[in-house]
């Protein structure tokens, strides 16, 4: 939903679980914990929630007086590693909208060192918590969550691999590879992500999808509004084109490249052909390959993943 739709929301007070496995292609299964729940309660089988758990996120609020969250932080890290020392440890610094730039890089290197200084003080050097400094009111949320999720992709080394040969052979400049339902993005090229250009390319998913709702379904309103017809070109007045093209009902490959590299349409749509094919075999793959996934919890919020169809370790 939009930020300002959030307004109405009312606080989560229970455990809830949300299922939204039928319409992604990273399904999710989301566990949220509200904050006043202690679920090493000895009434909560902690051990279960936390022995097959791929990733968990603490989110802690940036503009609150955060020194009692950093101690359930301590808890919750300490006792979930000793349950299971794989779990990737992310920790989401949110609400940043309302700081200043200073105050952001001043919250982070705060909370980053007192956490990781109860570490040191339990002996637990070996616990690694990633920190990333989050908000609804840009694209900062969608930007954490593809990282944690990246984490969880046993095939994203193959994915990158791809991606880097299609763009060096194409002339483009960077390439995301995005799940179009939730605009996480599970692969890019080696390049740097520029957040602007990041937030460029959820823009033109959300506008591929809007325009398509309203002109690409048929005149009863059947059809999908992103099948595999779905393709978009938008040329930005910087020289700038911005390339969509659907590669499984679930992900799309949105580019960034310069004009006159457009001018080469054929072969880039003869290497994306290679690359979509290239695609489907590495999940192919991954489908004759079971793997055994997990479930997931955290605090305040937890998701379970997916991937295209195969249970994959959660969030």
């Amino acid at each position: 939903m939009s930020p300002n739709e959030t307004l109405f929301l009312e606080s989560t007070n229970k455990i809830y679980k949300d299922d939204i496995s039928s319409s992604s292609f990273v399904n999710f299964q989301i566990w949220d914990f509200p904050g006043q729940v202690d679920f090493f309660d000895p009434t909560f089988d902690y051990e279960m929630i936390f022995r097959g758990t791929g990733a968990l996120i603490f989110v802690i609020d940036a503009q609150d007086d955060y020194v009692e969250a950093l101690g359930r932080l301590h808890l919750t890290v300490s006792r979930a590693y000793r349950v299971n020392p794989e779990i990737n440890f992310e920790v989401f610094i949110h609400k940043v909208d309302g700081l200043s730039d200073d105050h952001k890089i001043e919250t982070q290197r705060d909370i980053h060192q007192r956490a990781n200084d109860d570490l040191a003080d339990a002996s637990l050097e070996k616990l690694h918590l990633s920190f990333y400094l989050t908000s609804i009111y840009d694209h900062s949320i969608f930007e954490a969550f593809s990282k944690v999720v990246q984490k969880l992709i046993p095939q994203l080394p193959t994915l990158e691999n791809l991606l880097n040969i299609f763009i060096s052979n194409s002339g483009i400049e960077k390439a995301f590879l995005f799940d179009v339902v939730s605009k996480i993005y599970i692969a890019t090229d080696s390049s740097p992500v520029d957040m602007q250009s990041y937030e460029l390319c959820c823009d033109m998913i959300d506008v591929v999808i809007d325009v398509s709702c309203i002109y690409g379904l048929k005149e009863n309103g059947s059809g999908s509004a992103y099948d595999k017809e779905s393709m978009a070109i938008i040329k930005l007045n910087n020289t700038t084109v911005l390339y969509l093209k659907e590669v499984t009902k679930f992900l799309a490959l949105v580019c960034i490249l310069r004009e006159e590299s457009f001018e080469r349409k054929g072969l880039i749509d003869y290497n994306f052909h290679c690359f979509r094919k290239a695609i489907h075999e590495v999940f192919e793959v991954g489908v004759s390959t079971p793997w055994t996934g997990s479930q997931a919890a955290g605090t305040p919020c937890t998701k379970a993943v997916t991937l295209n169809g195969m249970p994959r370790s959660t969030v």
